[in-house]
């Protein structure tokens, strides 16, 4: 059945899982500060959310999952975010490979089913490279009897120091030219080397530290993708409508934070910042707005992937971008002095937003991207 005729039912979670990480949130805020200060793993929070099941929450209940929706999933890393952003961009990172086997469950993928279900089985937790490799992608997969050796050095993969499978990607000179696969390797496999690097000016507890591959051999049959290298690739049109809106729904929960803390503090020095405040208010608006039509658009896992869905998202995410750029902003100017101080949440909160920044794409990589489409050429130059 072709995507454009298949019609999903809404699907209803019996468990509200907000409501989980709600009871959760005001630990994850009491460590975040010790995490950030010393950039360590959220280690602690992941073991919460592990005993509580979030890591299986949106694999449907049929697969041994809890049935969460997409726009529950979303919910759920935005309220993580009012509490903790690494936690919040960290499972964001594990959720989005979850949701995109779910889409491909849902069409009939049999492959994404059952990845499914062993991720469900032992609630194993996922860290890849995602879009940090892009259209290209780093390292080198040569061909060997029963499969491949892969060599490679990857940076940025957020919340592996808590997770049991590595999914990315490397490049292949095969017969017919450059190409990328795409696989799973677990952290545990020979050659599979964690290496600790992780030291940024925010997220830092994320985890995101360097993973080195070293003569890693895949069957040939842990290869679930093959794509030409540098060109856009229909996987795109499926994988940014599911990321985005879950990678973007961290960096709200960060604003909505900083503005409650600003309206504090706004309240104890006077009306006279009422101009600020709405000023602030507003700019939160445009970020809330823009991030809940990405979400609708993705309609629980109901959208058609096409290009131009993918760059209505794009160009939403360039927009919460902005607008949680000026709400965070304006919030620690109503902070003040307090607020410039680490240890103080929002001293924490202007450092982590600046994250959002990386994810695909950043804005002047977007206008372009956006302009070429609306020109009628092709997404990206070849």
């Amino acid at each position: 059945m072709s995507s454009a005729a298949l019609k999903l039912e809404p699907v209803v979670s019996v468990t509200d899982w907000v409501a989980i990480v709600r009871t959760l949130g005001k630990d994850f805020e009491d460590r975040a500060v010790g995490h950030d200060q010393h950039r360590e793993f959220v280690a602690a929070n992941y073991a919460d959310l592990r005993e509580k099941r979030l890591f299986s929450a949106g694999i449907p209940t049929e697969l041994g999952g809890g049935g969460a929706s997409h726009e529950e999933l979303c919910e759920v890393v935005r309220e993580l975010g009012r509490h903790c952003g690494s936690t919040a961009l960290a499972f964001a990172m594990h959720t989005h490979p979850v949701a995109t086997n779910v889409y491909k469950h849902l069409r009939g993928d049999e492959a994404a089913s059952n990845a499914l279900r062993r991720i469900a089985a032992k609630e194993l937790v996922i860290a890849g490279t995602g879009a940090n490799d892009w259209l290209g992608s780093s390292g080198q997969v040569e061909p060997v009897e029963g499969g491949y050796r892969v060599n490679a050095h990857k940076r940025f993969v957020s919340g592996s120091a808590g997770a049991d499978l590595f999914v990315t990607s490397a490049n292949h000179e095969g017969a017919e030219g450059s190409e990328v696969l795409h696989f799973a390797v677990p952290f545990d496999h020979e050659g599979v080397h964690l290496v600790e690097t992780w030291d940024a000016l925010g997220m830092r507890g994320t985890g995101s530290h360097d993973v080195i591959l070293e003569d890693v051999f895949l069957p040939e049959d842990s290869i679930v993708l093959r794509r030409p290298s540098g060109d856009w690739h229909p996987m795109w049109n499926v994988v940014i409508p599911t990321a985005m809106p879950l990678i973007t729904a961290a960096y709200v929960g960060l604003a909505e934070a900083a503005v409650e803390l600003a309206k504090t503090a706004a309240m104890r020095r006077g009306v006279e910042l009422a101009p600020v405040v709405g000023e602030m208010t507003t700019a939160l608006t445009v970020a809330q707005l823009a991030f809940d039509d990405m979400v609708r658009m993705n309609d629980n896992h109901g959208f058609t992937p096409t290009l131009e869905a993918a760059n209505a998202i794009l160009t939403r995410k360039a927009i919460v971008a902005d607008a949680v750029k000026d709400t965070v902003e304006l919030a620690s100017e109503l902070v003040g002095g307090p607020g410039f101080l680490r240890g103080h949440h929002m001293e924490r909160i202007v450092r982590d937003v600046r994250a959002m920044h990386f994810h695909p794409l950043p804005v002047r990589r977007q206008r372009i991207f956006s302009g070429r489409i609306a020109l009628g050429h092709e997404p990206i130059a070849s």
